[in-house]
């Protein structure tokens, strides 16, 4: 399994979806109201709490697919595309509920602790650069030691995170 090399600086780009996923949240969104894709985008950065946007490139076919499939129709307005949910996509909800629901409760689960995920990684990410700003300033004494540390701490959160 290919994995990406950690660095706190990297912003999440992964996507939290599955595989077609993605559309029972969109339709669920242009459920509450008629939207633009912009304001697709911009609703599901802020339900993750800025954590996962996805690309233009990933909603407009999206958008594209569930209108192919009825579900939802588009119409101008002040020049832009405003989807609205159709009967037939009121209904797949219905239909596909059950699946639609267990989507949108791993994508809450996941990002529920969004937050205290951010705390944990800002403190990882000042490690970072304390280490970074006095590393050629250490002496190898100091250096050895702070290895030491960091190969402890490593450790103990690898055994506390099992």
């Amino acid at each position: 399994m290919y994995r990406h090399r950690f660095s706190p600086f990297r912003v999440w780009r992964e996507t939290p979806f599955q595989k077609g996923h993605l559309k029972f949240i969109i339709l669920d969104l242009i459920k509450e109201k008629p939207r633009y894709g912009y304001e697709i985008i911009r609703a599901l950065e802020e339900q993750s709490q800025g954590m996962y946007a996805p690309s233009a490139g990933v909603v407009y076919p999206t958008l594209q697919m569930l209108e192919e499939m009825g579900l939802i129709t588009a119409a101008q307005a002040e020049g832009k595309r405003v989807y609205s949910i159709t009967d037939a996509g009121r209904e797949f909800l219905v239909k596909e509920g059950s699946h639609a629901e267990e989507v949108k409760g791993h994508i809450r689960d996941r990002w529920v602790n969004v937050g205290e995920r951010r705390k944990f990684m800002n403190q990882v990410r000042e490690l970072w650069v304390l280490i970074g700003q006095e590393f050629y300033e250490l002496t190898p004494e100091k250096k050895k030691r702070i290895k030491e540390i960091l190969e402890q701490a490593y450790n103990d959160i690898r055994t506390a995170a099992k």
